[in-house]
């Protein structure tokens, strides 16, 4: 198997990377475009989701349907998706159709954002915004955030609100537009079957002429506030908790000792918490994810679970925080949680489309190349001295803690 890396900035700025492996019978390409949530002013909040959809409406060469036919007519598969920090526009096709595929693809990131389109998906926006809030999962995680990060940028839910959504205008969108989708604030990131000569070639004609300044970020540093809300749905049937807590960025190099520590903690099978709440029916649901922002980062706890069961399921994830803070995982625990995340890197790399993300945000963030081989040999390295030192520099208690459902007799959880 041949594996290559390579990288060049064409003339405008446009940084082009690309992993290329010969063995592999498909290609997937994508726009890392750096801005998200945390890039809007109040007034704008929203503004990215939203752009994301107006960018599929249309362009100078192409109305929707044709956008959407064209992807179709060579089979390839093509998506999108917004952050707090990043939105990303990609497509995975095979190798012959590559040309087609990434000319929609580059014509749909420069939009007309007609006038028209812009009053018709603000409703797609809002009723979008509406069928979260009949979601328990997505109120408690949106008031979770806020509550934890406060007047952060990251405590504002990326749709925005039906409020802020409402008050967009088009003006606003495309001054937004020329700001931050500049070819200097983009990475586009090649995966798969091709040719790097052909692959700078095709950028080049098809992106070389665009133009536009580099967008900076104010990327401070998010501290948790600790906060505690229950918020009464007297038609929901369960309780849903989210718990919050600081963790480390992704630019740290603690962020693979985090992982591991979410998997042998809150995995969803095999974990202390699947063992101390799922198996002996406490609960149906409980989960620890671990997730790196720019210059910050959060651990997520979810628990869904009987009302009557709630307080009581709290202390016992306490209990769980407590006895690995006390003491760190095992050997075996480390041992296990390390061939769960290398197997999945494993298999989700034996796709173009799999390598396609990791690949496109680590060179956004860090500015360099992270081979599949370099990111196990990483993980490989974690020890429990490693584990130990991120739960004493990034405690998983105290929290903030959010409950939403049929009863607000809740307390928060103290250390």
């Amino acid at each position: 198997m041949s594996i290559t890396f390579h990288h060049a900035v064409l003339s405008n700025g446009l940084t082009v990377i690309a992993e290329l492996n010969d063995q592999v019978r498909s290609i997937a390409t994508g726009f890392f475009v750096r801005t998200g949530r945390r890039d809007e002013n109040p007034a704008q909040a929203g503004v990215s989701h939203f752009l994301e959809h107006m960018v599929f409406k249309g362009t100078d060469r192409r109305d929707a349907l044709q956008v959407n036919r064209d992807f179709d007519r060579v089979g390839a598969r093509h998506n999108a998706q917004t952050s707090e920090e990043d939105t990303v526009f990609h497509v995975t096709c095979l190798p012959e159709y590559l040309a087609t595929a990434f000319d929609v693809l580059s014509d749909i990131l420069r939009p007309q954002l007609r006038a028209e389109d812009f009053e018709t998906e603000k409703e797609v926006i809002i009723e979008e915004i509406q069928m979260y809030l009949d979601n328990p999962m997505m109120v408690a995680y949106e008031a979770a955030k806020a509550a934890h990060f406060g007047d952060h940028p990251l405590g504002i839910s990326v749709l925005g609100s039906e409020q802020t959504v409402r008050g967009l205008t088009i003006e606003q969108m495309h001054d937004y537009f020329k700001e931050r989708y500049s070819p200097k604030n983009m990475v586009l990131a090649f995966t798969g079957n091709g040719q790097w000569d052909r692959l700078v070639d095709l950028a080049e004609r098809k992106c070389g002429h665009w133009q536009g300044d580099a967008s900076g970020r104010e990327a401070r540093r998010a501290h948790g506030l600790h906060g505690f809300q229950a918020l009464l749905r007297a038609e929901d049937n369960q309780m849903t908790v989210v718990g919050v807590t600081d963790a480390p960025c992704v630019e740290s190099s603690d962020r693979h000792a985090s992982a591991l520590l979410t998997v042998v903690l809150g995995d969803s099978t095999n974990s202390r918490l699947y063992w101390e709440l799922i198996d002996p029916g406490h609960a149906d649901g409980v989960d620890l994810s671990f997730q790196d922002y720019n210059q910050s980062g959060a651990y997520y706890t979810f628990l869904s679970c009987e009302p009557e069961g709630i307080q009581a399921n709290l202390e016992r994830i306490a209990e769980v925080y407590r006895q690995v803070t006390a003491e760190p995982p095992s050997e075996d625990e480390l041992a296990r949680a390390k061939n769960k995340v290398l197997a999945r890197s494993v298999l989700r790399s034996e796709r173009p489309m799999g390598r396609l993300m990791p690949l496109g945000f680590t060179w956004t963030y860090l500015h360099r190349y992270m081979s599949l081989e370099e990111e196990m040999g990483r993980i490989e390295a974690v020890t429990r001295d490693d584990l130990a030192r991120v739960l004493r520099e990034w405690p998983l208690l105290p929290m903030t803690l959010v409950t939403a459902g049929p009863t607000t007799d809740v307390k928060p959880l103290g250390a």
